[in-house]
């Protein structure tokens, strides 16, 4: 019936232009609008100030359409001045999100896995790193901490590791800017400070995690590894002036390992004093037993003297706010952070603002800056010498560590070849100062209503300074030792884009057109001064040898992308991209390189019945292909360069003379990127209007032409290794999002998170007949997963029995093999939201199966005699067989005999490490608007909030099983190694908003 109205009007219609102006149901302006003359292509589109105008017959039928509002059509008969009012369709909000290159797009259109993490999500963990606010709150996602150190960095990986040596994590874009999040800070053993760790999460909208290929290929081959869409927060336009401040306080208490507190410094149950009588282990006597002057012995809590409460103190303020054709929004944030070793911070002082503006008619202007000053405080962690977490844990409880000089000045210390840590504290500095600026620049003009030319232009420039001090009398630099390193980062880039929406009948066409720069720079200065000639000047100048070195690059990329969504009829898509690239590290013969992605989906639930509708509302199945290069190749790699030497212990510069030869790593000119080539099939349902959604995804992908940096080389021709396109690696695995409003009443409702993500990883091939290299910590395998653990092993028999000697313990085999594998087996997590009235109560667990850790801080201490699990050092006869009688074993050892001898067996300190974790519980109360009448207040809020407040790790004995104690790298993982701990935290905020 409305068809032959609406003939009927077209039949005798008069062409008119139209003007009006579309509200929200609050009477604010609702720009973006898309006003359509109906089953015409005449169109248009609302400005800043909601207005339109049209040409159109009279009468006529005019449909009003927009993201986030129900569609509306109103008969046009002559009025002037039109109003039309939108409804917000809240299920449509809940859909929208950002995706490659910023641009929005609903997601029951997305033709690939995706998944968002609002902004209020991320604060409400009261992470000062971004990186761990995601933990266990996206399937596919491992994020690893390094250490409880203030600042230290985190990794990030999405669907296991791509490249065997090149960059693993992710690429970070904040507003469609690609941001450098390399790891920077350390001069000394331990990890350093991702780079991501300069923004405030607090200016953050929202985060889309970008999976697959399909996805990300729009990047480039930076995307390859998978990207996190950052999008910042924005004004609102025809908003008064909002001013909102917060200020939170938390107290974090270090999660440590379980030290044996019974037996003295010693051996063989013998006491030593550790001043007459020095050595390293506690085997000594019982501390119950033991009398020192005829005195009971004290027992010193090495680790609760050493630590304290650590304290973060963030304060926030914002102000957000527009008239009728501009926008605003600004932000200033202070976090100070003093971590649980003294001497250690992290602080951060953050300025965000971002401005929009309508220039002119169909012409609209963004601007932002993001400046970051960091200053952090760092000490040595791991194997260093100077690493005082070491000596802490393993320092004997029967010795008083305090004072840490003797009266003549020198270190005072129970062992040789250790510094005192409380002599660290005082006289070791590990301070980086960086800081940062991310200016971006985006404009959009809309040449006709369905063509929108955008150019954006952003930079991510910083400057870091760094600076280490080793005062006079180290153990490890008696003479003493500075060093200065300075680092500039600057990198360019832009992209002008032409975008077309189009409705050609049945179909919905979006196409996409663009291109991309990108220049990156990057310079460092190091300076290594040994010998402090005047104490406590510090001042590299001063220093007896001062040897200095500079590196520097300068990298481009060229690119030219194009992608088509073809929509019909809101039930099939069709979804083609394709990128060009260009990049100045590889030969000109291989500089260019194609790639690209098909993908289409089938929403299948728009042919179900009413009937199935009310139970089942949405179901889309979805399946895509992608081909993608992965930028693994670093500047000049194709360089065989000079270096200079040290030839029989002379370290040139000698006596003013350089001394240089070619390097014995022979570069390939030839090398070409990795390539990544990946299926993804997916199904997407909502039940009962969306109360409950399910998402599952498969994935396959396989990388070719993977870099092998080392590859060993004949003798005879002159170099050592060589470097090879040779590996390929395949990753597969499954991953589940539900979500679900168990409960929605006016004054009560219950918000569901799940996600599970398993992940399979195999090396397929290497080079030739190699079978393993090494890379790091960890091995690479042909045949294994990505990142085992190779090294000595227990004797075993055929039966896999432990063998033992004639003296009854138990020994290493002979030739060494893989005793772990840190890939997790899955990776789950559960978010719970509740809201009563103005309470809000939410908790998350987050859960790690499987993945074996290198649990040194055990496998040196069975050594020392320090382990909680030592204070059972007993006789005892190992379960074995005898290996040169075959028959069990029935020779009774010491504890000490057993600990000390299997501190060479690196098996023995493998461990399992899978946790449950109960990271997050935040309690919130919003004051009741009628309470703040008479306040110059419109909320007044407080919440408490608790981090990591409960660990399950059966089968580890360390403080937290979710670290790796050397940093972010690839060959850093999987290892538990004196790293500061980690800690268990509460947070209180408050808010106001005026």
């Amino acid at each position: 019936m409305t068809m032959v109205i609406f003939c009927f009007l077209r039949v005798h219609a008069q062409t008119e232009t139209v003007t009006g102006k579309v509200k929200d149901e609050s009477g604010n302006a609702v720009p973006g609008i898309s006003v359509k003359v109906k089953g015409t292509s005449v169109g248009a589109s609302t400005n800043a100030s909601g207005s339109f105008t049209i040409k159109t017959g009279n009468p006529s039928i005019l449909v009003f359409t927009g993201i986030g509002y129900q569609s509306k059509e109103v008969i046009y008969n002559g009025q002037s001045n039109l109003s039309v009012s939108l409804t917000e369709d809240q299920q449509n909000l809940s859909e929208i999100v950002v995706t490659a290159l910023g641009v929005k797009r609903e997601k029951r259109n997305l033709t690939y896995s995706s998944q968002e993490v609002k902004g209020e999500q991320l604060t409400q963990s009261k992470e000062p790193n971004l990186v761990n606010a995601l933990a266990g709150k996206v399937s596919g996602v491992q994020i690893t901490s390094s250490s409880g150190t203030p600042g230290s960095s985190s990794r990030i990986v999405i669907r296991g590791a791509n490249s065997l040596y090149g960059n693993n994590e992710a690429l970070m874009v904040i507003d469609g800017i690609p941001v450098n999040n390399d790891e920077t800070g350390n001069l000394n053993s331990g990890p350093g400070t991702n780079r991501i760790a300069d923004l405030d999460p607090n200016i953050i909208e929202s985060i889309n995690v970008l999976k697959g290929g399909a996805a990300t290929a729009l990047y480039g081959s930076d995307g390859a590894k998978g990207v996190i869409i950052i999008t910042t927060k924005a004004g609102a336009l025809n908003k008064k002036p909002t001013l909102s401040f917060s200020s939170s306080f938390s107290f974090e208490k270090p999660l440590l390992p379980e030290i044996q507190n019974k037996y003295s410094l010693g051996s063989n149950g013998v006491y030593f004093d550790g001043v007459s009588q020095k050595t390293s282990t506690s085997w000594g006597a019982r501390m119950d037993t033991l009398k020192i002057n005829g005195q009971p012995a004290q027992v010193y809590d090495q680790s609760d003297l050493f630590f304290k409460t650590g304290k973060t103190y963030t304060n926030t303020i914002g102000l957000t706010g527009g008239g009728a054709y501009s926008s605003y929004f600004l932000s200033f944030t202070n976090l100070t952070q003093d971590g649980t070793v003294p001497a250690t911070s992290f602080d951060r002082n953050t300025v965000f603002g971002k401005f929009s503006t309508q220039v002119i008619k169909d012409l609209n202007i963004t601007f932002s800056l993001n400046y970051a000053n960091t200053k952090n405080n760092r000490q040595p962690e791991g194997y260093a010498l100077e690493s005082p977490v070491w000596t802490i844990f393993s320092a004997p409880v029967s010795y008083n560590l305090q004072p840490s000089t003797n009266p003549d000045g020198t270190q005072r210390l129970f062992r040789f070849s250790r510094n005192n840590p409380y002599w660290v504290l005082d006289n070791i500095k590990n301070s980086s100062i960086v800081n940062r600026f991310i200016p971006t620049f985006n404009a959009d003009y809309k040449i006709f209503p369905w063509l929108t030319l955008t150019e954006r232009f952003g930079a991510d420039v910083y400057v870091e300074q760094g600076k280490y001090i080793e005062s006079l009398g180290s153990v490890s630099n008696p003479n003493g030792r500075i060093v200065n390193n300075n680092t500039n980062f600057r990198q360019y880039n832009n992209d002008l884009i032409l975008n077309a929406s189009k409705t050609l009948g049945d179909f919905n066409i979006d196409a996409l057109l663009g291109n991309n720069l990108i220049s990156t720079y990057s310079q460092n200065a190091y300076a290594n001064g040994l010998g402090i000639t005047v104490p406590d000047f510090n001042n590299i100048g001063s220093a007896s040898t001062v040897k200095f070195t500079e590196t520097s690059y300068l990298t481009r990329k060229v690119g030219f992308y194009l992608q088509s969504n073809i929509d019909y009829k809101k039930f099939i898509i069709l979804s083609l991209t394709g990128r060009y690239d260009g990049t100045s590290v590889l030969a000109k013969g291989n500089s260019f390189y194609p790639y690209g992605s098909a993908a289409t989906s089938f929403i299948f639930s728009n042919f179900f019945s009413s009937g199935l509708s009310n139970v089942m509302n949405f179901g889309k199945l979805r399946l895509s292909y992608s081909t993608v290069g992965n930028a693994s190749i670093g500047p000049y790699s194709l360089l065989t360069p000079y270096e200079s030497q040290t030839i029989r212990n002379i370290a040139f510069p000698y006596q003013g003379q350089s001394g240089f030869l070619i390097s014995g790593t022979l570069s390939d000119p030839n090398l070409k990127n990795e390539r990544i080539n990946e299926f993804e099939v997916g199904l997407e349902t909502g039940f009962f209007k969306n109360r409950l959604s399910l998402e599952v995804t498969y994935f396959n992908k396989k990388t070719t032409n993977g870099i092998i940096p080392n590859v060993a080389l004949a003798p005879s021709t002159g170099y050592n290794a060589t470097s090879v396109n040779s590996a390929s690696m395949r990753n597969k695995g499954i991953e589940i999002l539900l979500n679900a409003k168990p409960i929605k009443t006016d004054n009560f409702s219950w918000d569901l998170t799940f996600n599970y993500s398993r992940v399979r990883n195999k090396v397929l091939s290497i080079y030739k007949d190699l079978n393993q290299v090494g890379n790091g910590f960890t091995f690479i395998f042909l045949n294994q997963p990505y990142g085992v653990i190779y090294g000595t092993r227990y004797a075993r028999n055929a039966s896999g029995q432990i063998l033992t000697g004639d003296d009854g313990l138990p020994f290493a085999a002979d030739e060494q093999g893989i005793i772990g594998d840190i890939n997790p087996d899955y990776m789950a997590g559960i978010v719970n939201n509740f809201k009563y009235k103005q309470f809000t109560f939410s908790f998350a667990f987050d859960l790690k199966k499987g993945g074996d850790i290198q649990n040194n801080v055990d496998g040196y201490g069975y050594f020392y005699g320090t382990p909680k699990v030592t204070e059972d050092r007993g006789p005892r006869v190992v379960e074995g067989i005898n290996a040169n009688t075959g028959l069990p074993n029935t020779v009774s050892v010491s504890g000490q005999a057993y600990y000390q001898r299997i501190n060479s067996v690196l098996e023995s300190v493998i461990q399992d490490g899978t946790y449950l974790k109960l990271r997050n519980v935040s309690l919130g109360y919003s004051f009741k608007p009628s309470w703040l009448t008479k306040t110059p207040f419109k909320n007044v809020a407080l919440n408490v909030t608790g981090r990591n407040l409960w660990i399950y790790a059966p089968h580890f004995t360390g403080g937290d099983p979710e670290v790796s104690s050397f940093g972010s790298s690839n060959g850093s993982q999987g290892i538990y190694s004196f790293s500061t701990p980690t800690s268990r935290s509460v947070d209180f905020t408050l808010k106001l908003t005026l």
